[in-house]
């Protein structure tokens, strides 16, 4: 025990260690906030975001637009990919142990849970240009930084995406005005979507 408190104590003097577990905390407090929203709730507030994100020029210019496919009451942003069907190539990511591609939409027909739970699409791998990334995420602030759900995926493939725009989507309560814990390589958004506001 005296060993592990050593340890422990070590680790605090490193800041990402102090970062990472307040980061933790944080996701912890928010993430069971959105889990007791009801599905009511989910679908009014995604509608709300949808609406302002079919009003952004970066959504009607874009041709290929990496969404995601929701869990724990995420906002779900799916009316868009029927809506759109045709005339935007929509992506949805596939993960592996340590990395994240992505992969078009073919249908629900063509979705199957991947190594996290979450549907994935069954179609071949994308390599081209993305204009436009809707990022999930578990918490934001006014600056636009986002703590994301833990994994390191997105923050490793968005570092690489120098094109597409990044626009992260989140109900009012995730959205927090003071600063949150985040390192300086953690890729900011480009843009901050609301129910009820625009940021950036």
């Amino acid at each position: 025990m005296l060993f592990e408190a050593q340890i422990h104590d070590f680790k605090m003097w490193f800041p990402w260690y102090r970062i990472r577990r307040e980061q933790s905390a944080l996701r912890a407090i928010v993430e069971q906030q959105r889990r007791i929203m009801s599905q009511d709730q989910v679908a009014e507030q995604s509608a709300l975001i949808i609406a302002q994100l079919e009003q952004m020029s970066a959504f009607r210019d874009a041709h290929t637009v990496l969404l995601y496919y929701p869990i724990h009451n995420e906002v779900d942003l799916r009316p868009l990919l029927a809506k759109y069907a045709g005339e935007k190539l929509f992506l949805l990511p596939v993960t592996h142990r340590h990395s994240m591609e992505v992969r078009p939409y073919d249908g629900e027909d063509m979705m199957r849970k991947g190594r996290l739970g979450v549907p994935e699409p069954q179609t071949e791998t994308y390599h081209g240009q993305i204009d436009l990334i809707i990022v999930p995420g578990v918490v934001f602030d006014q600056h636009r930084h986002r703590i994301g759900r833990g994994g390191g995926y997105y923050d490793r493939f968005l570092s690489r995406q120098l094109h597409a725009k990044k626009v992260g989507v989140c109900y009012s309560f995730q959205l927090k005005k003071h600063d949150i814990p985040h390192m300086l390589r953690e890729p900011k958004m480009d843009r901050i979507v609301t129910p009820q506001l625009t940021i950036g």
